[in-house]
């Protein structure tokens, strides 16, 4: 049965399908701002993603499946992106001699100097993201966007 709530106004099956297509709508308009930016820093946004977390960790390396654990969405193909950092000397690959089937990751200096230099930027786009909202209302979103992820997170999800 399809049912049509007021604020559909037709066009949706039902306020999930409205509320589940608008999250889409939205992250991708938010996120054309965003590819703008890496864009000019030969970066993805999973690229940059990895970065942060890899500064979090430093001076420590991190395991190349916890750090594909942490990221902001899943990386099918975390070793490509990883080949890629290396390749611009932003990371720094290790295998661990007592256990070489695991491989360990970390930021280089150069990293960590384009982190720096994203830092203000990276500002600036979240405030054309979503500066014009109140900040109540951004505290709000966060609130409901949470509630909505959390029934679908792994328990050892660090964003529980």
């Amino acid at each position: 049965m399809v049912t049509r709530s007021a604020s559909t106004g037709g066009r949706f099956d039902s306020v999930e399908q409205e509320a589940f297509l608008g999250l889409w709508r939205t992250y991708d308009r938010l996120r054309a701002l965003e590819d703008e930016l890496f864009t000019r820093h030969n970066l993805t946004a999973q690229q940059y993603n990895a970065l942060r977390l890899l500064r979090r960790a430093h001076p420590e390396s991190v395991r190349t499946l916890d750090l594909a654990g942490r990221l902001v969405s899943r990386a099918p193909d975390i070793t490509r992106m990883l080949d890629k950092l290396e390749q611009h000397g932003l990371v720094v690959r290790d295998r661990p001699a007592d256990n070489r089937r695991v491989v360990r990751v970390g930021i280089t200096p150069a990293g960590m100097a384009l982190l720096d230099q994203l830092r203000q930027p990276i500002r600036d786009c979240h405030v054309r993201q979503l500066g014009h909202l109140p900040r109540k209302d951004l505290e709000t979103l966060v609130v409901l966007l949470r509630a909505a992820r959390l029934p679908h997170e792994d328990v050892d999800s660090p964003w529980r």
